[in-house]
């Protein structure tokens, strides 16, 4: 019987709550008002450089966008810069360089708890699963409904071998959203690994009918 593995999560999204989205344009307010202002105004402004960060983060210009967050760092230090200069990093696989934005943003701000959970992703991609699941589990106690941090945290322990620690996360985190196929089907890999076959059949099932192309649709024909 082949072995299947598990499978991490995606980052969450690249834009930090209550930052600025993108403007084309400055806005101020009046007496009668909002006032357009042309772009050139905004020119040379933290939040000119950190808006188009974004526009080329979202547009696959992820050399450009860091240059920008590192330009909007230089008059802002801001943790949400830290933050989405971080994941550009990580979308060029510069892991190193990406945890030590995600280190900068947790300084600012110790509660960011994206900044935790996708620290913890770059270094479970580094294969330091032991600083993952203290990422992970810092993320947990910010944000005790995140299930992804869940899933992600169980995804590690799978690669230490603690399967019944990896299915108590996934347990956790389909509690949290029921909805989440990804979590099925990991726990039904831990659940094959630790030799419960009929259990790991019942979460591929409700994987694959959760649409999961992960779910392994061969593995439940020839197992189940």
């Amino acid at each position: 019987m082949k072995k299947r593995t598990a499978f991490i999560g995606a980052i969450l999204s690249l834009i930090p709550l209550g930052h600025p989205l993108l403007i084309k344009t400055g806005v101020v307010l009046s007496s009668t008002g909002l006032i357009a202002l042309p772009e050139k105004v905004n020119a040379e402004t933290y939040t000119f450089y950190f808006n188009r960060a974004l526009e080329k983060g979202r547009n696959g210009d992820n050399y450009g966008a860091i240059s920008d967050y590192t330009k909007s760092i230089e008059i802002n230090p801001s943790g949400g810069a830290y933050y989405n200069r971080g994941n550009a990093k990580r979308r060029l696989k510069d892991n190193y360089g990406a945890i030590s934005d995600y280190i900068k943003a947790i300084e600012i701000n110790p509660n960011d708890v994206d900044a935790y959970y996708n620290r913890g992703n770059a270094k479970s991609d580094l294969k330091d699963y032991y600083g993952a699941i203290s990422d992970y589990t810092k993320s947990i106690e910010i944000d005790p409904n995140y299930s992804k941090a869940y899933n992600n945290r169980g995804y590690t322990k799978s690669k230490i071998k603690d399967d019944y620690g990896a299915i108590s996360d996934y347990t956790k985190s389909i509690e949290i959203d029921p909805a989440y196929a990804l979590a099925y089907t990991n726990r039904s890999v831990s659940k094959e690994n630790i030799g419960d076959i009929k259990g790991a059949c019942a979460d591929a099932k409700k994987a694959f009918s959760l649409g999961d192309e992960d779910a392994n649709k061969s593995w439940i024909k020839e197992n189940c």
